[in-house]
């Protein structure tokens, strides 16, 4: 969004509600969905658009100053665009109060329940473009899959609706401003929801494709089906540490990092004594809980004798991504006195983020003399790895 025009979209969003069958003291629309309101989450997804909005939420006079905050925390460099008015005494009412603050250039009018919090910002898209194509209303729905049955006062079945015909009705529920408005100052009946208001005067109103998590959360049940879809779709977060020592050899070349470091002394070890490529081995290993790197690549292994830390992280790669796992992120940690580690850090993170395919962070320090990497006598290395799965 931008903040230097005045946007030709306008969006309110329904936040009035009381909620009563949620069984929540609070409005339903500040009710806390996996640690944020359904307002939040239904702010945040209208923000993702693509077109620059003026945005108004409906809130109860109770809880107004709650939904400035939210919108001003949620807003960010476009708060200024996000208006919060009161309710009225029906949701018809509310809405009327919502369109009445939007700017008198909105083109188009997007009305979302809040309680619809996990509708898909494509939604959104979908029924913004058609009302951008017509002057109609346009309704998101979703088909309807059970069998549908006509019963008696009595409670007996009577016979049969073919369903085919039949849909349920999401929101948001798009519309050309200007006849949206005259709809509402034309209105002489309550209606339960914005496409029969619209309907209500002969306007046409057309559908588009919903989606499943469109659904209205109203009870209970469906909050905590809310929850347990957002935690089905949450990566699988996996941490691990590795930590590795090796002591100054003379005689050998140094290799740290996957570098080659002239003038300085090596590192011994089985292999090149990479202490840092080293390190994020066994982190690695330890985020996908496949052992270390002693228990895979053993010294008695003769593939990996002298082999270098590319050889080594290669491998871990391959058995981290065979165990299902995709590398976020790794951060290193070395404590040393030598090399001196600045002018090449660049380098080293863009070797390795090369060879694991992810970002990886180095850093360097010394311990101030205490200690065997104080006293000069070897080199440290700390590496925290986090993969999803």
């Amino acid at each position: 969004m931008v903040t230097d025009v005045v946007p030709s979209l306008g969006i309110v969003i329904v936040a009035a509600g009381s909620g009563t069958r949620l069984g929540h003291p609070e409005p339903k629309a500040f009710v806390s969905l996996a640690g944020r309101s359904l307002l939040e989450r239904s702010l945040a997804t209208v923000l993702s658009l693509a077109e620059p909005a003026t945005v108004v939420v409906v809130a109860p006079a109770s809880h107004r100053q709650q939904a400035r905050d939210i919108a001003q925390r949620i807003g960010g460099a476009v708060r200024d665009h996000i208006l919060v008015v009161e309710g009225g005494a029906t949701r018809q009412a509310s809405v009327a109060r919502g369109i009445a603050a939007l700017p008198a250039d909105c083109d188009a009018v997007l009305v979302h329940d809040a309680a619809r919090a996990l509708q898909p910002v494509a939604v959104f898209e979908r029924v913004l473009a058609r009302v951008r194509t017509g002057q109609e209303g346009v309704v998101p729905v979703m088909p309807i899959v059970d069998t549908v049955a006509r019963r008696d006062d009595e409670g007996r079945v009577i016979g049969h609706v073919e369903r085919a015909e039949l849909a349920t009705v999401q929101t948001p529920q798009g519309f050309p401003a200007a006849a949206f408005r005259a709809a509402h100052d034309a209105a002489t009946a309550e209606h339960t929801d914005d496409q029969s208001l619209f309907a209500a005067g002969g306007r046409t109103v057309v559908i588009v494709d919903g989606d499943a998590h469109g659904f209205k959360i109203t009870t209970p049940w469906d909050l905590r089906r809310a929850e347990l879809l957002l935690e089905s779709e949450r990566p699988r977060l996996r941490t691990g540490i590795g930590i590795d020592v090796h002591a100054y050899d003379e005689a050998a070349p140094m290799w740290l990092g996957g570098l080659y470091w002239p003038d300085e002394p090596g590192l011994a070890g089985h292999s090149d004594g990479d202490a840092i490529s080293h390190a994020v081995c066994d982190a690695l290993l330890s985020a996908a809980g496949l052992g270390d790197i002693g228990s895979r690549f053993g010294v008695d292994d003769p593939r990996f004798a002298d082999a270098r830390g590319a050889v080594f992280l290669s491998a871990t790669v391959e058995l981290v991504r065979t165990a299902g796992f995709e590398i976020v992120n790794v951060a290193v940690q070395v404590v040393a006195r030598r090399p001196r580690f600045s002018p090449r850090r660049h380098e080293v993170e863009a070797l390795l983020t090369g060879l694991l395919g992810a970002p990886v962070s180095v850093a360097a320090t010394t311990s101030d003399g205490l200690g065997f990497t104080g006293r000069g006598e070897g080199v440290t290395a700390v590496a925290t790895a986090l993969l999803s799965a």
